[in-house]
C-alpha cells in the first residue's frame, strides 16, 4: 500500500466546531484555544467566519478575534467568507486566507444560503476574484458531497462539477466535504477517485463528520487515493446548524494518534493537542466526542 510520508491538517475548531455551540464563548478563551492549537503544530486554522452576526453569534467578535491572534511562525489563519461584505471585513483584520463555501445538493443550499448551487457560484465568482487581486489564498467547501439529510445520495458527477467549478472562478484548494458523516469508505473511493480523474490531487482536501463512526476509515480511504489534506476539529466539537442528524467532526486528536501509528508524519504534537481541547472542555464543562480527549 504506496501512502503519503506527510498529511496536511487543517484545523476547524474554533469555526467550524464553536460555530454550532449554543453558548457565546468569550474571545479570551477562544484566543487561548486557538494559541495552544498553534503551538501543538497546527500550521492551518480556520479561526473564524465573516457571516452575519445575527446568523451566527458565536462568531460576531470575529473581528477582534482576528485583530488578536498569537503570531506563531509558519501559522496561516483563515476565515469563512458568505459574500464581498464579509471579505471586506475579513480583509481589514487582516485575514489572509479566506474560504468560501458551497453544496452539491441544490436543497442543502437553499436551506443553508438561501442560493441554488449556480447563484452561490455566481456570487462566489466576484469575491474570489477580489481575494486574489488582494494576494490572499482561497479554499472552497462543497458540503453534503456524498449524501444530502435532504436529497439523499449524491452523484459524483455533481461533486465534480461543483468541484470544477469551484476551481474555474479561481479557489486554489476544495474541500470534499461529508458533511452529516454518512459516508463509507466505497464512497470516498467512488466519488473523490472519480473527482481525482479529472482535478489534480493537489487541489483537493477531504472534510468528514464522525456521525457512524467511519470518519478515520474514511480517512484511509482518502490516504490510498493519495490525498494530503485532511480537516478535523480539536475534541471532535462541531456538528452543522443545517443538517440535521449531523454530528461533530473527525477529532483532530484521533486523525493525530492514527497518523502518528501509520508512521505518516502530521507536524502535531500530540499532547500539546490535547491541552488545547482541554481549553474549551473545561469552558463547556462537559467532555467532548474525541477518543483521545477522552483518556
Amino acid at each position: 500500500m504506496k501512502l503519503p510520508d506527510r498529511v496536511n491538517i487543517v484545523e476547524v475548531g474554533p469555526r467550524d466546531g464553536l460555530q454550532n455551540e449554543r453558548e457565546i464563548i468569550p474571545t479570551g478563551v477562544k484566543l487561548e484555544f486557538i494559541r495552544k492549537l498553534a503551538t501543538a503544530g497546527l500550521l492551518n486554522i480556520e479561526a473564524t467566519s465573516f457571516v452575519s452576526p445575527r446568523a451566527v453569534p458565536q462568531l460576531a467578535d470575529a473581528v477582534d478575534l482576528v485583530q488578536q491572534l498569537p503570531v506563531v511562525s509558519g501559522v496561516t489563519y483563515s476565515a469563512l467568507v458568505p459574500n464581498k461584505k464579509g471579505l471586506e471585513r475579513a480583509l481589514e483584520a487582516g485575514i489572509r486566507r479566506i474560504a468560501v463555501f458551497t453544496a452539491a445538493s441544490d436543497t442543502f443550499t437553499r436551506k443553508n444560503i438561501n442560493m441554488s448551487i449556480a447563484e452561490s457560484l455566481a456570487a462566489f465568482a466576484p469575491v474570489v476574484a477580489d481575494a486574489r487581486k488582494a494576494g490572499i489564498g482561497v479554499r472552497g467547501y462543497v458540503s453534503t458531497s456524498f449524501v444530502c439529510p435532504f436529497e439523499g445520495d449524491i452523484s459524483r458527477e455533481q461533486v465534480l462539477d461543483v468541484t470544477r467549478r469551484l476551481l474555474d472562478i479561481g479557489v486554489g484548494e476544495v474541500a470534499i466535504s461529508d458533511t452529516i458523516g454518512a459516508a463509507s469508505p466505497r464512497d470516498v473511493f467512488d466519488t473523490v477517485g472519480h473527482v481525482l480523474a479529472r482535478v489534480p490531487r493537489e487541489q483537493i482536501a477531504l472534510h468528514f463528520h464522525d456521525t457512524y463512526a467511519t470518519a478515520l476509515a474514511n480517512v484511509l480511504a482518502g490516504l490510498q487515493l493519495g490525498i494530503t489534506t485532511f480537516d478535523a476539529s480539536a475534541g471532535g466539537l462541531g456538528g452543522c446548524p443545517y443538517a440535521p442528524g449531523a454530528s461533530g467532526n473527525l477529532a483532530t486528536e484521533d486523525l493525530v494518534y492514527m497518523l502518528e501509528r501509520m508512521r505518516i508524519d502530521t507536524g502535531v504534537n500530540l499532547s500539546r493537542l490535547v491541552e488545547a481541547s482541554t481549553v474549551i472542555a473545561t469552558h463547556l464543562g462537559r467532555r467532548l466526542p474525541g477518543r483521545q480527549s477522552q483518556r
